[in-house]
């Protein structure tokens, strides 16, 4: 759940940029069904900021300005798969979700500069570069929409270009106002690659074994381990190919779908997509550990927000056993 200052920030920041009163109350059933959601991505904002030594007063603002563009992003993301029907964004005229695509985006650029033009003093997020970062997770998106995956390497390239620009944006939006040492850019992008693809794996294998709407064969998509069931070579299963290849309709492949889950069960994609998402991890892990944070203790709120704590060392946890 987001917390209640956060979403009392960007109720704010709704209020000054959207005086229609039916669009602004639109847009507060939005960021309200959004803030009952898991996700983090204001916390992760503040946290980063914090880990590189900031304490700016508006770090809400920001966080609020993060939230609002995620929130943009996956109104886009469901009107395009269309695979989120009880979603408050869905039930209502697509157009109407559309428009308020395109005020949140807008808007939000709009924020950073009016922050900056407030406080001349301070410094802020770069309106600029968060809107190249969209623009790269947008780019990822067409490219997942036009489903072009051949290969495993066009997958994480796709996912990184899409997922992780999530998790950069995010992150940028936390450290950009402290100017960190030079490095730190480099090192959080390679942080949030790597946990993009972490988290998009889960998805996917939560999304193959599936028995609704949401399951991504029956929308023909490529992820991992759906890569790995269509490189079988010795054809125990054919249903899956012959859906891809188009030789037979959905309503056919419909009536193998619980063989097909028992298939994938016991195919080894889980296993497979599980050791490529623990290489991932072992790599976000190095990464974070290499990152030079001003604040040890916020580093370690940070690691924990967005990995999880730190593991002890095997050699260590046996000594201490």
């Amino acid at each position: 759940m987001m917390e209640p200052a956060l979403l009392q920030e960007i109720e704010q920041t709704i209020d000054r940029l959207v005086p229609v009163p039916a669009f602004n109350s639109l847009l507060r059933t939005f960021v309200k069904d959004k803030a009952g959601e898991a996700s983090r991505w204001g916390e992760t904002t503040r946290h980063a900021h914090y880990m590189f030594g900031g304490n700016s007063p508006h770090i809400n603002r920001i966080a609020a300005l993060t939230e609002l563009i995620v929130l943009a992003l996956d109104i886009a993301d469901d009107l395009q798969d269309q695979d989120n029907a009880e979603k408050s964004w869905m039930q209502c005229p697509p157009e109407l979700s559309l428009n308020a695509v395109m005020g949140l985006l807008m808007g939000t650029i709009g924020e950073l500069g009016r922050l900056q033009a407030e406080h001349p003093e301070e410094t802020f997020p770069d309106p600029g570069e968060a809107a190249l970062i969209v623009m790269n997770a947008v780019n990822g998106q067409y490219r997942d929409l036009t489903n072009d995956i051949v290969t495993e390497q066009d997958y994480i390239a796709v996912v990184q270009q899409k997922s992780c620009m999530l998790l950069k944006l995010a992150y940028f939006m936390g450290y950009a106002s402290v100017q960190p040492v030079p490095p730190v850019a480099e090192q959080m992008e390679l942080l949030a690659g790597y946990l993009g693809v972490v988290s998009q794996l889960s998805n996917d294998l939560r999304d193959v074994l599936r028995y609704d709407i949401k399951n991504d064969l029956l929308h023909k998509k490529r992820t991992l381990p759906i890569l790995f069931l269509l490189a079988d070579e010795e054809e125990a299963f054919p249903v899956i190919r012959q859906y891809y290849d188009g030789e037979i309709d959905r309503n056919e492949f419909l009536k193998h779908k619980l063989a097909s889950v028992d298939y994938i069960r016991e195919s080894g994609c889980v296993e497979y997509t599980e050791v490529i998402k623990t290489l991932f991890l072992q790599k976000a892990e190095e990464t974070m550990d290499a990152i030079p944070a001003a604040d040890p203790a916020w580093k370690e709120r940070f690691r924990e927000l967005v990995i999880g704590p730190k593991q002890p060392d095997a050699e260590t946890s046996d000594a201490t056993s």
